[in-house]
């Protein structure tokens, strides 16, 4: 079980815009990275070193994105203008998880450009849309590619602040937040406040970014 990414929604001047404002800040080339059919939304990719990335994901007008849990994640973000959505915990196999959250996990697939097929199953969604300080989890198929294979840079994430309760986390997850990374500093504020991933920093070669 670790950190795996990071979703950000696009704000009001639209995806590209958004990632490459990003990608600016934190000196990482965005990615085109392709349309979720099963959830209605497109993204972009910022790969990271240690096997992490960026999200910057939009709302499609389809259909899709009204029924699935991840599609109006996204679309309550933006209409908020945008900004973090959660953070994504990987694990190996979601068989665990689906048995102790009594929920069935969903495919997940997105075709790149070159033609590359990225697939994985994702669970928690439901959750995050209830409680914003709670992570969804993604299991990556074996044989698929993964979105940090683009990296070409040593930015990394070096802290997630989250406002909320540890403890709420440490029941989801099973285990405490600072388990799931050994490089990333974990923070909680306003624990009675409002819940969600408030900031990320990064380390980048010209110091610490906090978005």
């Amino acid at each position: 079980m670790r950190v795996d990414h990071v979703s950000y929604a696009a704000e009001a001047d639209g995806l590209q815009a958004t990632a490459k404002r990003l990608g600016a800040d934190i000196g990482v080339d965005p990615v085109e990275g392709g349309i979720h059919p099963r959830f209605g939304t497109r993204n972009m990719i910022l790969p990271l070193a240690h096997e992490r990335y960026v999200e910057v994901v939009e709302v499609l007008d389809h259909p899709a994105a009204d029924k699935a849990p991840f599609g109006q994640a996204v679309r309550a973000r933006s209409e908020m203008g945008g900004g973090w959505i959660g953070w994504v915990v990987r694990v190996e196999d979601l068989r665990d998880l689906e048995g102790r959250l009594g929920r069935h996990a969903v495919d997940g697939n997105r075709r790149m450009p070159d033609g590359r097929e990225f697939k994985w199953r994702q669970l928690g969604v439901r959750g995050l849309q209830s409680d914003p300080q709670l992570p969804f989890f993604v299991e990556w198929d074996p044989c698929s590619p993964h979105p940090s294979d683009d990296a070409h840079t040593d930015t990394t994430i070096e802290s997630l602040e989250i406002g909320g309760d540890p403890d709420r986390v440490k029941d989801w997850l099973g285990l405490p937040a600072e388990t799931t990374s050994s490089v990333i500093h974990f923070s909680f504020i306003a624990p009675h406040g409002t819940p969600g991933l408030m900031a990320v920093t990064f380390n980048t070669a010209d110091g610490k970014v906090t978005i």
